[in-house]
């Protein structure tokens, strides 16, 4: 695969994946045509040697892995993990605003999001919603309007004079989009409205009652190849669809020997305290059903190693004050090895020499990020999984402008570089 291939078929992923969602459901088609086997938890598993599978929680996290055909006490288990969901504005339960005319939604703000950027962008809703049949029955469908159904308009610099100084955003007052221009003041039922898209989009539906969902606003733009000469890749969810994919291109092409793994994680953005992210039971209820518990699975573990791939901070030309002068990292100079002193990313020099080393063999450039000490750090599940797993760990990332931003910004060769260590490191 060569790397216009590779991004072409980042970009038609992220586009097809506004939610976390819409990315597991993409994931699992990719696996499926790559021979991956579906598991699910409530069965019991007959897993053979040199056959693929996945597994799939709350549908929003996932694990793919292919057991290899050698020892795994010896060989143990080479992971990658990565997070589905990404900064954004969810839907609430009782959304519906009626103010001057105009119909709005109420939203939260999901994570660490950049709030500027949401003003003046064409957005579309899309996740999964919980409806009931015609025989009382509970079933879920995901949706996705596909149209731009809503924006949020800035205010005029007119009756903001000081916007460009001195900018605030209420959470709560400056950020419901705005759906529809209202012939009267009667409120609409955001649940009929749901009801009615997914009779439009869905062949015999037979829902009669929508009874919760998680819906998300996102840009429609679709990723593009920008720059003079084309050198950088500008899409929403870069952060951190771009390592999913990455990953997932990279365990497709496993070797036969070593078991390779990636999970896939939800929530990470605020937190990976739940059921389905990072710090819940997921990877390691997997693990045990893999290796076997107790002294089985600390044997595999002490063989195995987790890359821990989640974008990092490139450093920015107008702002390259905020890096420390020696670990600012370049877009399109390679992947970065992610190191903390303070433990908020789990990369060690032994794991960090593992991948240089693989690097070297797959002859891909590497780059080294660290805080400026007089800075907050961000985390990543690197430290979770090695604290809930006790295997060692490395934190990489691809360079990336924006993160957090409604559309972000990295390099045309710096995914396809991380996508060429996996694969020697899934060998």
């Amino acid at each position: 695969m060569n790397d216009t291939k590779f991004n072409r078929g980042m970009m038609d992923f992220i586009e097809m994946s506004p939610t976390p969602f819409h990315a597991v459901e993409q994931m699992t088609g990719i696996l499926e045509c790559s021979g991956y086997r579906r598991l699910f938890e409530a069965d019991a598993w007959t897993l053979e040697k040199g056959e693929g599978y996945y597994v799939t929680r709350n549908d929003s996290s996932i694990i793919a892995f292919k057991l290899g055909k050698g020892d795994l006490s010896e060989t143990g288990i080479r992971m990658v993990g990565a997070h589905t969901d990404s900064p954004c504005l969810k839907v609430k339960p009782q959304p519906e605003i009626v103010k001057n005319g105009y119909f709005q939604l109420g939203v939260e703000v999901y994570g660490g999001a950049l709030l500027n950027p949401w003003f003046d962008r064409d957005l579309s809703l899309a996740g999964r919603v919980n409806y009931l049949d015609e025989d009382d029955e509970i079933h879920q469908v995901l949706i996705n309007f596909q149209n731009p159904i809503a924006v949020i308009p800035s205010l005029a610099i007119h009756l903001d004079r000081e916007a460009n100084n001195e900018r605030s955003i209420n959470a709560q007052k400056d950020i419901p989009p705005i759906l529809l221009k209202l012939p009267n003041e009667d409120k609409p039922d955001f649940k009929s409205i749901i009801l009615q898209l997914m009779k439009q989009q869905i062949d015999d539906c037979d829902a009669v009652e929508v009874l919760d969902y998680e819906l998300s606003f996102y840009d429609v733009q679709p990723p593009a190849i920008v720059g003079l000469h084309q050198d950088f890749i500008a899409s929403a969810r870069l952060d951190n669809l771009l390592s999913c994919y990455t990953g997932l291109m990279s365990i497709t092409e496993a070797g036969e020997n070593a078991t390779s793994l990636l999970v896939c994680n939800d929530h990470e953005e605020v937190g990976s305290a739940s059921a389905s992210g990072a710090q819940g039971t997921f990877l390691k209820s997997v693990l045990e059903r893999i290796a076997g518990t107790g002294e089985n699975l600390s044997r595999v573990i002490n063989q195995s190693m987790f890359i821990s791939a989640d974008n990092a901070h490139g450093v920015h030309p107008n702002f390259a004050d905020k890096h420390d002068d020696n670990h600012g990292p370049v877009i399109n100079h390679g992947p970065v090895i992610k190191t903390n002193a303070n433990q908020r990313y789990a990369s060690n020099s032994e794991t960090g020499a593992i991948f240089k080393s693989l690097c070297k063999q797959a002859d891909v450039p590497f780059q080294s990020f660290v805080v400026r000490s007089d800075l907050g750090c961000g985390s990543t599940i690197g430290p979770i999984t090695a604290s809930e797993t006790g295997v060692k760990t490395l934190d990489v990332g691809v360079p990336t402008f924006a993160m957090h931003s409604i559309r972000e910004l990295a390099g045309c060769w710096d995914a396809f570089y991380l996508y060429r260590v996996l694969k020697e490191y899934y060998a």
